[in-house]
């Protein structure tokens, strides 16, 4: 029996108002199964899949190292900024593959006959390594804890009488499961230096290790390329100069670039586009942001593997408000998700997102989903630095801001944040019916339903009512 209750996307989204997240609302459907059954795999571009929908976000306060790292050993992948020079940017992109351990480190060395007179020799490091050459190629000979360095008498006191003395190390493609092993295995160790290619690129900590222990994981583990390194994006811009900074990203392993720029409609993306998949064939590359269909194709027949959606929607963006141009992030997902899909390109919804309940509508509407929080691309700081190039504002003399610099509540780490998000967005996607993102995105073609609300009912959605309260995702 066929109900006449909510709408279809298709029949919601061709009215002609421009809807963001708030606006509408999902109606549930049939749940058949275990939230544990529910899959949230998909794909970041033609040729690379993730275990789960999050990008990080390649903005300057967002996306380095080891957020990159973090990310990819979570399932989903981080794009590292551009608004640094190119070596600097292919040296972290190098830092983020160095290892499988999801927390990267900065380790410091010294050889047995040197002395740590200072408490800022160890920088952030809880320990500094021994090594016969004071490098990190040298052979490991043991470490100094800060703790054990603290509580010396005499702070002259060469290495070589006190540090620990310790030869064991682990193989860089050491995840966090094995690492646990490890620490069992040598009970006595504090440290766990990690080697790749005869070279100590990192260290582990069995203090971190127990941390980590306590969070919870997702299924599927780490995003993994052939080579058997974690993955990892990083962004470019569309002018001459970038052209080398990409020969620097490849050379450092780059897996996927992505040309950051607000308006991605442009010649100058297009010719990148073109320029990147004739150089590099093997490389995928997103395009964007896009918010139309128009947009869109364009850039698909230039040859993109996948698209950024949204224009003036993140939280610090003021594209919007100063130029005039934009789009609903929910309308510009949808839009430009049926027009992509047709051609086996997915989207990232970039921008918007506040919550889990927006991550479920994003994903059901298109593909993909990215963590923002901050200062603003296109704010004043952020341009001085060079993100200029992404408004194609950098040959100007007059410097117009499209976002702004602000403060958002610390979240805790990306690596306890994340999985418990993750379960909310499956809690989500079970209420809807969908046992996968393939499976939402059927649906939105055919039986899922959706409503505009009011503003009465988005409050009536959220907290209300109450003196006062406090609000634990997890």
């Amino acid at each position: 029996m066929e109900f006449e209750d909510g709408y279809t996307a298709q029949k919601l989204f061709h009215q002609g108002y421009s809807y963001t997240y708030d606006d509408v609302i999902f109606l549930p459907g049939y749940i058949g199964f275990p939230v544990e059954q529910v899959d949230l795999s998909t794909k970041l571009t033609r040729n690379i899949s993730l275990n789960f929908p999050c990008v990080s976000s390649p903005m300057d306060t967002v996306t380095e190292s080891s957020m990159a790292r973090a990310m990819a050993a979570l399932g989903g992948i981080g794009i590292i900024h551009a608004n640094i020079p190119p070596s600097n940017q292919a040296s972290q992109v190098k830092a983020a593959k160095s290892s499988r351990f999801p927390v990267l480190s900065d380790p410091i060395f010294r050889s047995p006959s040197d002395s740590i007179i200072s408490l800022d020799d160890f920088a952030d490091a809880p320990c500094i390594l021994i090594t016969d050459s004071g490098d990190s190629r040298g052979k490991l000979v043991g470490y100094v804890a800060k703790s054990d360095w603290t509580n010396l008498t005499d702070k002259e006191t060469r290495l070589a009488d006190y540090m620990v003395k310790s030869f064991d190390f682990a193989p860089w493609d050491c995840d966090l499961a094995r690492m646990i092993g490890y620490f069992e295995e040598k009970a006595g160790n504090e440290f766990m230096p990690i080697v790749k290619g005869g070279e100590i690129v990192d260290v582990a900590g069995r203090e971190e290790v127990e941390r980590l222990r306590g969070y919870p994981r997702l299924v599927g583990g780490g995003s993994v390329g052939p080579d058997g390194e974690l993955m990892v994006g990083a962004a470019i811009g569309t002018r001459e100069a970038d052209k080398e900074r990409l020969q620097h990203l490849i050379k450092a392993g780059v897996n996927v670039v992505v040309l950051d720029s607000s308006q991605g409609n442009s010649l100058y993306q297009i010719d990148m586009i073109k320029y990147v998949k004739k150089t590099y064939p093997d490389l995928d590359v997103i395009g964007g942001n896009v918010v139309t269909m128009y947009q869109a194709d364009n850039l698909i027949k230039a040859g993109v593997d996948g698209l950024r959606v949204g224009m003036g929607s993140g939280s610090i963006c003021t594209t919007q408000e100063v130029c005039a141009v934009g789009r609903g992030q929910a309308t510009a997902v949808y839009k430009v998700s049926s027009l992509a899909s047709q051609y086996g390109v997915p989207v990232i919804a970039d921008g918007g997102i506040s919550n889990s309940g927006h991550i479920v509508k994003a994903l059901s509407l298109g593909d993909g989903h990215r963590l923002k929080k901050y200062r603003g691309m296109g704010s004043l700081e952020a341009m001085t630095k060079g993100s200029d190039a992404r408004y194609l504002g950098d040959t100007s003399k007059l410097k117009i801001a499209q976002g702004v610099v602000g403060a958002v509540a610390d979240k805790g780490s990306v690596l306890k944040f994340v999985p418990y998000t993750m379960q909310a967005v499956k809690q989500g996607l079970q209420d809807l019916g969908a046992q996968s993102l393939r499976d939402a995105h059927d649906m939105i073609k055919t039986t899922l339903r959706l409503e505009v609300r009011t503003g009465a009912a988005q409050i009536e959605g959220g907290v209300h009512g109450l003196v006062s309260f406090e609000k634990k995702p997890f």
